[in-house]
């Protein structure tokens, strides 16, 4: 089965955009483009329930059901029960709760474990719980690969370690870590797993529930849907942990860990990344599917089509003597978060891939752990070139002959 890019780019305004056309969207680790219907289910709340949701009027009462439903349906297409979903402004705040949270019930000489492959918000946080003398300790990548070892991993786990956090996969690197193994390997060793998914998930939504990680987070911005942080706390940790949300929340899993009230209309509106992903596999696929199957068919096409696309942009880069690619050569294995430490700035290359149409960043992307390990001159950065399911072969073709002209 082949994904139809014409109707996935159909799904999403911004390809039939008049100051966007010509333009190729190379930057969307960063956030992607946003899916129609998100865009309408914000339009609506925004013009016909802006007031406070569950409010016994229709208009507060339409609300808070569009709301219960973005929950609702997300947690299933993630494979979790509805309570154990939360959305908050970020995720990067939601991590810091977290780590307020267990702060307050780790005690003195208690250990986690953290990665210097992760971006700072999933690593930061967590680093700051030293000044609780709590003990952090470094899982380190490769300096020439940037892998991630889970034999490294288990050398640094012993009954003191309470908490293993890591990402699903780099926003530099790119690799595609292991859940399973990590989690498996974590989890025997009596630790919870914290697992930042915000670089995997806009290529497609894991099935949180049978990876078993107890923690997930990622970001709705990066797949295709409004600015929010959705975090996945499994139910037995969350209890666990203390309450972070008002008090008269304590009660519910969902509450206890955004203390500032949600964000209505984005909440709400993140129904609509479901109602995308209802759509593109009734498109492709069609037939009876409960939401996490939905969901996986769904992630299977995305990624075959990334891969595909992937491996020129990887063969085109790795053979060129003035690039060093960051991470993988094989499309397989990563995912299409493409990182290149240059002879230049990385922003620079990026003003001057801008002048042929090409979209996209250069810098650190708040990954200085990893860069700095892997030496990475820090003044320069990388240039990254970032794509997703939405992106044409046409698209890849304009960025190679791009590369070809300004490198």
């Amino acid at each position: 089965m082949t994904l139809d890019i014409d109707w996935v780019r159909a799904q999403f305004p911004a390809f039939s955009e008049p100051s966007l056309q010509g333009q190729a969207f190379f930057e969307n680790a960063g956030g992607s483009y946003t899916c129609k219907p998100v865009i309408d289910r914000l339009f609506r709340f925004y013009t016909q329930r802006k007031v406070q949701p569950y409010a016994p009027y229709e208009a507060s009462m339409l609300g808070g059901q569009e709301m219960d439903e973005a929950r609702n349906r997300m947690a299933a297409i993630l494979g979790v029960a509805p309570d154990e979903l939360s959305f908050g402004p970020s995720t990067t705040q939601n991590t810091y709760v977290l780590a307020q949270a267990f702060g307050q019930m780790l005690e003195p000489g208690e250990a986690i474990v953290v990665t210097n492959q992760d971006h700072e918000a999933n690593t930061g946080p967590w680093r700051r719980l030293a000044d609780l003398e709590i003990e952090v300790r470094e899982w380190c990548i490769d300096p020439v690969t940037g892998h991630l070892n889970p034999d490294d991993l288990e050398n640094l786990l012993d009954e003191k370690v309470r908490l293993v956090c890591f990402p699903h996969c780099s926003n530099v690197v790119g690799q595609i870590n292991p859940v399973v193994e990590i989690t498996a390997l974590a989890h025997a060793a009596g630790a919870f797993v914290c697992v930042d998914g915000v670089s995997y998930a806009p290529h497609g939504f894991a099935d949180v529930g049978a990876l078993g990680p107890d923690i997930y987070l990622f970001s709705s911005y990066k797949t295709f849907g409004p600015h929010q942080g959705l975090m996945v706390i499994r139910r037995a940790l969350g209890e666990l942990l203390p309450n972070q949300g008002h008090v008269f929340n304590a009660g519910t899993l969902y509450k206890r860990f955004t203390p500032a009230g949600p964000d209505h209309a984005q909440v709400a509106a993140c129904a609509g990344m479901a109602d995308y992903v209802d759509a593109f596999y009734a498109h492709h696929v069609g037939g009876d599917a409960d939401p996490a199957e939905r969901g996986a068919s769904v992630h299977d096409l995305m990624r075959a089509h990334e891969t595909a696309l992937l491996q020129p942009l990887l063969d085109a880069v790795k053979s060129r003597n003035s690039v060093r690619l960051i991470g993988p050569a094989e499309a397989a294995g990563r995912a299409p978060t493409v990182a290149l430490a240059l002879n230049r700035e990385g922003e620079a290359v990026a003003a001057d891939l801008a002048k042929h149409g090409i979209m996209a960043g250069g810098g650190d992307f708040y990954a200085g752990r990893a860069l700095k390990a892997m030496d990475v001159d820090m003044d320069k950065g990388v240039l990254r070139l970032s794509f997703t399911h939405y992106t044409s072969k046409a698209e890849i073709d304009q960025l190679l002959n791009a590369l070809d002209a300004v490198l």
